[in-house]
């Protein structure tokens, strides 16, 4: 990967090979924005990136500031799932422009408590998208979403991640009493472990949609909950997560939020990964029954290859969404 030893050699120019690779390149697919009950995923596999040239030509993107906080990173590893992170939040938003804004012209601003955003220029006859994103990765996967005019959160986790303490001890450190009750009661290790990485999988990926960071919103004070849709149209509380179920959060600062603000979708990725979304919620109007959350997935890497696919075995919905099976 890119060595800080080799920061000075990298920076100051591109191999031939690596220049040649990239003028016959794939251009960027510019994509439609999502609808406004719509969130968009796009994902990187990183043991698939394995070209130097292709990751050269990423670090190109980068500002100077992003290259610096990449190098300052220990080991290869950690330095190019940092490149991946930046180059697909930067070449995903340059889609939704319809390549107007290159990805390596993109600026970005943090929130009071850290969460970037995209900080927009002053266009002639062009007005940009209002465009939220969120990103999240593992060492074998990183994603990002996008949602037009709301605010989003994505987590991801690989679905064989090992808890290293007791699981029930783990959750009674950071979960609300009754996620833990929800654990207590389910007796196959296995399966408690499975339900255990989804709700932190959820709740993580609130605490991103709030963008208030973990400190500003504990995991203890809120709780997630499922609750059915009957053919009848009444809800009921549930323990059994189904695709007909809907995902709802219970604040305990504010708990008129119970499922006003925001709606939620959990998912498998790439048969190896749970994911989730918050998004913020639009009005309902009351009595007009559930409306999950809308869905599309790629997999991606830039300037080579996308693939849409959704409705393939790589997105299998758990619930709380549905599935947009054709562009």
């Amino acid at each position: 990967m890119l060595s800080l030893k080799k920061r000075g050699a990298l920076s100051m120019q591109i191999s031939n090979f690596a220049r040649g690779f990239f003028d016959s390149s794939s251009p960027l697919v510019p994509v439609a924005l999502p609808s406004q009950r719509e969130t968009h995923i796009w994902y990187i596999v990183p043991d698939e990136v394995q070209n130097t040239s292709l990751l050269n030509q990423y670090l190109k993107l980068l500002s100077s500031c992003e290259r610096e906080s990449m190098f300052r990173m220990s080991g290869d590893k950690l330095q190019k799932s940092s490149l991946l992170a930046r180059t697909l939040v930067r070449t995903t938003l340059s889609r939704y422009t319809n390549c107007q804004i290159t990805p390596r012209s993109f600026k970005f601003r943090k929130n009071t408590f850290g969460k970037p955003e995209i900080e927009w220029g002053h266009y002639e006859e062009w007005s940009p998208p209002a465009l939220h994103f969120n990103v999240s990765h593992t060492s074998s996967l990183i994603a990002c979403g996008v949602t037009v005019d709301k605010l989003v959160g994505v987590d991801v986790e690989e679905k064989q991640r090992k808890i290293k303490n007791d699981i029930l001890s783990f959750a009674r450190r950071y979960f609300s009493l009754h996620e833990v009750e929800h654990l207590h009661a389910i007796l196959d290790p296995e399966i408690q472990r499975q339900e255990f990485i989804k709700l932190w999988t959820l709740k993580e990926a609130y605490v991103k949609a709030l963008g208030r960071g973990f400190s500003a919103a504990p995991f203890k004070t809120f709780t997630i909950r499922f609750r059915a849709t009957r053919s009848d149209g009444l809800q009921v509380p549930t323990d059994l997560i189904s695709e007909a179920s809907e995902i709802l959060v219970e604040a305990f600062d504010d708990p008129k939020s119970l499922s006003n603000n925001w709606q939620f979708g959990l998912l498998e990725l790439a048969n190896s990964h749970y994911a989730a979304i918050c998004m913020e919620k639009e009005n309902i109007l009351e009595g007009k029954g559930n409306d999950f959350m809308k869905l599309k997935v790629w997999k991606t890497l830039p300037f080579v290859e996308d693939e849409y696919v959704s409705g393939t075995n790589a997105v299998k919905i758990i619930c709380g969404l549905s599935q947009c099976l054709h562009l």
